[in-house]
């Protein structure tokens, strides 16, 4: 995986893609830090985009999982969810219907 620089992206990006060899992920990172993933598709981009989704939805799964687990975190009970969800739809509903 090679790292290029968000700031020489910017200002050079195409060029600065051409020295990554085909099939390579980069890592762009800036002042802070990683910032993105640049993942190259390969093959069929409706199954890569599938691949994709799926494993960022792991990734929030495992990070809201943490969260919760935290001491001192807000508990809810199911009636509390099942109101929630409740009150979601209906609001969807009443958009739509505008």
């Amino acid at each position: 995986m090679r790292q290029v620089s968000l700031r020489e992206f910017r200002t050079r990006g195409s060029k600065a893609l051409k020295e990554v060899p085909n099939g390579e992920t980069i890592l762009l990172a800036g002042q802070d830090g990683p910032v993105y993933f640049l993942v190259p598709v390969l093959d069929d981009v409706i199954a890569e985009d599938r691949e994709l989704r799926r494993a960022l939805a792991k990734a929030s799964l495992r990070k809201n999982w943490r969260l919760a687990e935290k001491p001192g975190a807000l508990r809810l009970s199911e009636e509390e969810i099942e109101q929630e969800i409740k009150t979601v739809r209906s609001r969807r509903i009443q958009r739509k219907s505008k």
